[in-house]
């Protein structure tokens, strides 16, 4: 079944019209972003210019978040302590959830920080909550807030300080089915551009490559389609470097998006091996985002064809750009040959939307509604119930 093509009362007949629509549009609200970035470079560059000419020693830059905005942080991370400005910041991916909970273990009086929120509303406590913590706490700080809702506390707050310096990502980006989305893909982006050393020309390339790889995954949705008619109950995401990051992601889509009906893992495809391949049984969907780096995918491949080998798995999936006499000999989403590959950070664009097409079907296999995944009511799109401790 294709839900791509369907009319939009068809999917509200299957409670899946807000989240379909929502993965269907981000090519185009990355290129938004990168329309944006472009409008701001300027004070951005200006805004980290001069807290490198204020500080002393290196910047701590703390990406900060809670769930789905955390896991920016976590995938970004390998690749900036590649291609970042490294002889002035130090990049450190800290929940919020941490930060609020122990404050002291994490945030440290004397370093200079950059603290760059993550959130699509702004209007969780702990996104608040983790800002008031950091300013009590350090000495030196600066702020950069990346959020999607232009009214949501954490703007409002932005907007109002000198220290801190708001990015607020396209309208659209503010999803309003319970996922979050383009949220993600946007902020990521945003994150990216700010702290990526490539020339403007450079980054320009991969936003539109990756545009173009996006508007791919919904154009073949029907291959992602087929492998979730399978028999399974389980499913594995694995991944190396900013892609062993993006894993976290993957499995809590379909963990939300199901409700918990279907068992997930995520781990790198190196630290599989160590226990946590015993989870694979013959139920279990087992998908490797290959990585672009030539040794880096090495591992991602041994690790796909050892568990074909092993046939433990009821099907194992490669997501991958193709690479000729380097790619998996089994079931892999492969994209158009003729896009040049990707650095990992971008790659986790289109490879999250096809994560995000399986985990959509497999709300829809379970007999969930991916609006609404949560029919206890237990688990709501902004966290309620959370008391913030003085």
């Amino acid at each position: 079944m294709q839900l791509f093509t369907k009319s939009q009362n068809e999917l509200k007949d299957l409670g899946a019209a807000i989240t379909t629509q929502e993965i269907m549009q981000q090519p185009e609200i990355w290129g938004e972003a990168w329309e944006n970035y472009q409008k701001q470079e300027e004070k951005i560059n200006l805004f980290l210019q001069q807290i490198k000419t204020e500080a002393s020693g290196k910047i701590r830059v703390v990406f900060t978040g809670a769930g789905t905005s955390a896991y920016v942080g976590d995938t970004i991370l390998p690749y900036l302590n590649k291609v970042g400005d490294t002889d002035s910041f130090i990049f450190e991916s800290i929940p919020t959830t941490d930060i609020v909970a122990s404050p002291t273990d994490y945030l440290h009086e004397k370093d200079w920080t950059i603290v760059v929120s993550f959130a699509r509303s702004g209007n969780s406590p702990e996104s608040i909550a983790a800002v008031a913590k950091a300013n009590k706490v350090v000495k030196n700080i600066r702020h950069i807030t990346i959020t999607c809702a232009a009214d949501g506390a954490l703007a409002k707050s932005a907007s109002q300080d000198k220290g801190n310096l708001l990015l607020l990502m396209p309208e659209r980006s503010n999803d309003q089915g319970f996922a979050m989305t383009g949220s993600f893909t946007c902020m990521t982006l945003t994150a990216l551009l700010v702290f990526d050393q490539s020339s403007l020309a450079e980054k320009e390339r991969y936003v539109t490559t990756a545009v173009k790889m996006g508007r791919e995954v919904v154009g073949n949705e029907e291959k992602l389609a087929d492998i979730v008619t399978a028999d399974f109950n389980r499913i594995v995401y694995l991944g190396s470097g900013s892609l062993a990051g993006l894993t976290r992601e993957a499995q809590l889509k379909v963990l939300e998006l199901t409700a918990g009906k279907m068992v997930t893992m995520f781990d790198s495809s190196m630290g599989f091996r160590h226990g946590p391949k015993s989870f694979v049984n013959e139920q279990t969907l087992v998908f490797v985002f290959v990585n672009n780096d030539n040794y880096t995918r090495k591992y991602d491949l041994d690790i796909l064809e050892e568990i074909q080998q092993d046939q433990i798995a009821l099907q194992t999936v490669a997501i991958a750009q193709s690479v000729e006499g380097h790619d998996f000999s089994g079931t892999t989403f492969n994209f158009d040959k003729q896009y040049s590959l990707l650095p990992e950070a971008y790659l986790a664009l289109p490879f999250i939307m096809a994560a995000q097409t399986v985990s959509l079907h497999s709300s829809i296999k379970v007999n969930n509604t991916p609006d609404t995944p949560s029919k206890s009511g237990t688990v709501n799109r902004v966290v309620k119930g959370v008391t913030i401790h003085e």
